[in-house]
């Protein structure tokens, strides 16, 4: 037995189409539905006579969710959307390579055409002044220690309040809401101004943004320039979400990189925030309440947060000058690498792909982009774990400036405009169909009164 083979993971040897359907709890049928939807590869071994599975796929689509048998009632839970297809090593919008898309569109043109089919060059989304005042009102009286996350859902629950016509889910107010919300949530982040904490910032800017509508080009200026004229209200997204994520000047390269992270995180199919929208729209909750049940799923530590995690370990890389002795430590704690793997990609998420390209021109993202390849490098030689859309991202925030809950805020207002379009979906199925059946497993009736 050679070294390789003792070092061996069992876990990597192919299994039968029985043994995927005994490790999903499905049956044997439901597995070739899975490979059918481009949620399970096969795979026919020389000589074989039957398809085989990688056991690592399996076990990740059964954390997924692929368990969704119940005894005599039919196959698994499945949502029908036109929106995201996840395919292998790729991932589209409504049949259109994501990455295209991030090359040739801004965040705000790609969120029209996803909810409109209307590519509407040059759209810009502008907050109405009710509900930027009342999110505002909300979110600056908040402790001085709040994150972002909290500020968002503060922010989005005080622009529902604003307006009355909330519940108004014909296709035409939910458009209206969804171009106004997005610019809301932006604009009630406290500035980061440089000498001043964030929670400062947020204080009094009402009267000065109104004065700081200068030219898309005058957001780029030195860190010298006084806080309205970056990001002007009636300008481009991405600009004014950068003031709000660090204090640091912004450049057309570092723009641009921020501007696809909004457009490449717009959706991923059905993630664990995008099922709880489509639950709360199935029950026809208005568009402000559907993304504040996304936001409440994001908030967990395995999803919106992962970036930060991404964030800690390359400033530690950076720190210590190597990513051996990271890399060591997180393999000894029996913790996964942040930022690497992803149960719906074999090879590279696209989306880390097309950000780590478009990072190559960012001259200040050097040494991060160096220590993101230092730890991919390295894990390398013990796991086959390629990079995530967290590296990436966390590659941005580090050599900005930016605090390690930035890549949360990003991914938190670019899924925003997905959750609008699944949203939009779900409003045309049938009214509370996310309704699956519990199956019981307490102590069987009657039992005593306690």
């Amino acid at each position: 037995m050679t070294d390789h083979d003792v070092a061996q993971d069992p876990d990597e040897r192919r299994l039968s189409t029985r043994e995927a359907a005994d490790r999903l709890g499905v049956k044997p049928e439901t597995v070739y539905a899975y490979v059918s939807r481009g949620q399970l590869a096969s795979r026919r071994e020389p000589g074989g006579r039957g398809s085989t599975f990688d056991a690592k796929e399996v076990d990740a689509l059964a954390r997924r969710g692929g368990r969704r048998e119940p005894s005599g009632a039919g196959s698994e839970l499945a949502v029908r959307t036109g929106i995201t297809l996840i395919d292998r090593d790729h991932c589209y919008f409504r049949g259109v390579d994501i990455s295209e898309l991030a090359a040739h569109h801004s965040y705000e043109e790609v969120a029209e055409w996803l909810w409109t089919g209307e590519m509407r060059r040059g759209i810009r989304f502008t907050a109405p002044h009710d509900a930027l005042t009342a999110a505002r009102r909300a979110v600056d009286a908040l402790p001085a220690h709040t994150g972002p996350m909290d500020r968002l859902q503060v922010a989005v629950i005080a622009a529902a309040a604003a307006d009355p016509l909330r519940f108004d889910l014909s296709e035409r107010a939910v458009l209206d809401t969804a171009r106004t919300l997005i610019p809301t949530l932006v604009a009630a982040l406290p500035r980061r101004t440089a000498g001043r904490p964030p929670a400062q910032a947020g204080a009094g800017e009402a009267g000065a943004e109104k004065a700081g509508a200068g030219r898309a080009g005058d957001e780029l200026g030195a860190a010298e320039k006084p806080a309205p004229e970056l990001g002007a209200e009636d300008g481009p997204l991405a600009p004014r979400l950068w003031s709000r994520l660090t204090s640091e000047p912004a450049d057309p390269p570092s723009l641009r990189v921020l501007d696809a992270a909004l457009v490449l995180l717009i959706d991923h199919d059905l993630a664990a925030s995008t099922l709880a929208v489509r639950v709360a729209a199935s029950a026809r909750a208005h568009p402000y309440a559907i993304v504040s049940a996304g936001f409440g799923a994001l908030d967990g530590a395995l999803h919106g947060a992962a970036s930060g995690l991404a964030h800690r370990m390359l400033l530690e890389v950076l720190d210590r000058g190597s990513a051996a002795a990271v890399v060591a430590d997180h393999l000894r704690a029996g913790r996964r690498v942040p930022g690497l793997g992803h149960p719906l990609y074999p090879g590279e998420d696209p989306r880390a792909r097309a950000l780590f390209a478009l990072l190559e021109d960012v001259p200040r993202a050097r040494p991060a982009l160096q220590a993101a390849r230092d730890v991919i490098t390295t894990t390398a030689r013990h796991k086959e774990w390629r990079a995530n859309v967290d590296l990436a991202l966390a590659v941005l925030t580090v050599a900005t400036g930016m605090p390690a809950e930035a890549g949360e805020t990003v991914f938190a207002v670019a899924r925003t405009a997905g959750w609008i379009a699944h949203a939009l979906e779900e409003y045309d199925e049938p009214p509370l169909r996310m309704r699956p059946s519990g199956q019981y497993s307490g102590p069987r009736p009657p039992q005593p009164l306690p």
